[in-house]
């Protein structure tokens, strides 16, 4: 019976096996018709896209390299795409990797002939990093565009004001350049427009009144250019915005109490501006809102009560203005999401941290300079802290176990305090990227600090400004610093050949000690290193030539020390100016007079 099955099931898979290749065959066939019936590149296209080839005259990305042949719409011109259907250029994406490095790049001009390719939709040449030259105004002739994304190039002069002719576009950003002017009132014209970025250029002027007719955006970004005037009231009626972006301009006046009615805005950044008056009280209905940052302008009063409200704020900087006590009495109940708090810097005299503070599972906090006093806080959740700021304010003690169970921290400032400790005594984090204890009353020895104990994740160090004793200590080539600044200590004996070790080290200030000896040769190996003060000390002998090996020093500073002999005769040492060599015993040769014999 069983072999009986088998023979029915042999026969029915030879008897089926003829119509099923016969049906791939066609399938085959269809294909290939297909292939053959599309059109191929239309060659008023392809002229235009040698056209910007040309205009390139240096690809080290090498994308360029495969736009050969007749054919620019089969799949080898990298960044190129076609409508199968008609054989016209629809998209031209040429962006830089981004995991490529800043050595890859094209240098050369954006050619006119790009406005030729009339069936465009998506124009997109960003991170180019050398691209020069205006926008060309033959842009205007590319009616089908949506989108227009020209970012991170080296783009110069004014943005062309026929880019308004564009009726289709929804995209535009022309961000990371070197535009200069005012904003040309013509782009009030794209009324189809959703993404706005004009971001890091040197942009000038107001906002144009012609973009009240930009009803369709949902993301403004002006941020870092010149721009000036008020914010204008007609925001408020962009419903569908999202994203409002005007960081780092000229601003100033009061925040419009329309922008209280953007609903669906998530973030709203004004900080670094010169705005004025208070926030407006009904700032709370912005119930979507992530991001709230009015840093560093001249806003006053209180903050406003209804602040609270807002259900998924995460992240809240008012820092560096001029609002007063006392803090909201809602904020203790209120804002269920906050992750990230910033009061620097304003005119709060706030004794204590707030409880509500403390208790809180936040990942950043900032109260720098708001009168605190007394003992180091008690985190109720110190594990959930990765940045904490608590400089320029009055605490005296507290420090030794103050970072117990903080096992998330990277970045601490406790800078310009009055706080006291043994810095031997004081335990760092393991996973700890960045220390800040300048200007307090620190002392003993730095070596438990910087030992072959230190986290390799240790980045910066700044301890400046204490009374720290003893001597520098060797250093473990396990360290991977990149800031050490021990300055205006009370730090004796010679600086150790192990700074060799300290191979990432980019800046090292030492200035202001007792420290004698010779500058040790192994200095020449710190090839990182941009800023080097070895001011106000006891050193001795001549600066050492292996130092023209540090090709990246930007500033160096050797005066008040008791050096002697030539400086070393190249660059960067024989232009600094003569204060870099001043007080010292005897040292000669560029910048200051010749060397005894020599002319």
């Amino acid at each position: 019976m069983q072999i009986l099955m088998w023979v029915l099931k042999l026969f029915l898979i030879v008897s089926l096996q003829p119509p099923i290749l016969a049906q791939a065959q066609k399938d085959v066939q269809a294909t290939a018709a297909a292939e053959a019936a599309a059109p191929a590149c239309f060659e008023g296209d392809r002229v235009a896209l040698l056209g910007f080839k040309a205009r390139i005259f240096r690809d080290t990305t090498d994308i360029l390299s495969s736009w050969t042949g007749k054919d620019c719409c089969g799949g080898g011109w990298e960044g190129v795409e076609c409508d199968p259907a008609t054989g016209r250029v629809i998209r031209l994406i040429l962006q830089r990797p981004v995991d490529q490095g800043l050595s890859n790049f094209m240098k050369g001009i954006l050619s006119p002939t790009l406005g030729n390719l009339h069936f465009l939709e998506v124009m997109v040449i960003s991170g180019m990093k050398r691209i020069a030259g205006p926008i060309p105004q033959s842009f205007s002739n590319l009616t089908r565009l949506t989108q227009l994304i020209l970012e991170d190039n080296f783009l110069q002069g004014d943005i062309p004001s026929n880019l308004g002719h564009l009726p289709l576009l929804q995209t535009l950003s022309l961000s990371g350049n070197r535009l200069t002017g005012q904003i040309p009132p013509a782009l009030g014209n794209l009324r189809n427009l959703q993404q706005l970025s004009l971001a890091r250029n040197s942009l000038t002027g107001p906002f144009p009144i012609s973009f009240k007719n930009l009803i369709s955006l949902q993301s403004i970004d002006l941020s870092y250019n010149l721009l000036s005037g008020n914010i204008p009231d007609f925001m408020g009626q962009f419903r569908n915005l999202t994203y409002l972006v005007l960081t780092s301009n000229q601003l100033s006046g009061q925040i419009p109490i329309s922008l209280c009615s953007l609903i669906k805005l998530s973030e709203l950044s004004l900080g670094h501006n010169r705005l004025v008056g208070k926030i407006p009280p009904q700032i709370g209905n912005l119930k979507s809102l992530a991001i709230l940052s009015l840093v560093s302008n001249q806003l006053i009063g209180q903050i406003p009560e209804s602040i609270a409200q807002m259900q998924n704020l995460w992240n809240l900087n008012l820092s560096r203005n001029l609002f007063a006590d006392p803090l909201p009495n809602t904020l203790p109940s209120g804002l269920p999401s906050l992750l990230s708090l910033d009061l620097s810097y304003n005119n709060f005299d706030l004794g204590t941290v707030p409880q509500w503070i403390r208790t809180r599972e936040l990942s950043s906090i900032y109260l720098a300079g708001c009168k605190l006093r007394g003992t180091l806080p008690n985190f109720t959740t110190p594990d959930s802290l990765s940045s904490l700021d608590l400089s320029d304010n009055y605490f005296t003690e507290g420090i030794s176990n103050f970072f117990t169970r903080m096992t998330t921290l990277e970045q601490a400032k406790l800078s310009n305090n009055q706080l006291k400790s043994d810095v031997s005594a004081i335990k760092l984090p393991d996973g700890l990227s960045s220390i800040d204890l300048h200007s307090n009353q620190l002392y003993g020895s730095l070596s438990s600090i910087l030992s072959n104990k230190t986290s390799k994740f240790l980045e910066a160090v700044d301890i400046s400004n204490n009374q720290i004793s003893g001597t520098i200590p060797e250093f473990s080539n396990s360290l991977n610093l990149k800031v050490l600044n021990m300055a205006s200590n009370k730090l004796t004996g010679y600086i150790p050949n192990s700074i060799s070790n300290l191979a990432k080290l980019e800046r090292l200030d030492i200035s202001r000690n007792q420290i004698g000896g010779t500058i040790p040769t192994s200095l020449g190996l710190l090839l990182k290193l941009q800023w080097l003060d070895l001011s106000i000390n006891t050193l001795s002998g001549k600066i050492p030539d292996s130092l023209l090996q540090i090709q990246a020093l930007r500033h160096a500073s050797f005066r008040a020390n008791r050096l002697c002999g030539e400086i070393p005769q190249g660059r960067p040492f024989n232009i600094f100016p003569p204060v870099t060599y001043a007080h010292n015993l005897c040292l000669c040769g560029r910048p200051l007079p010749p060397c005894k014999g020599k002319k």
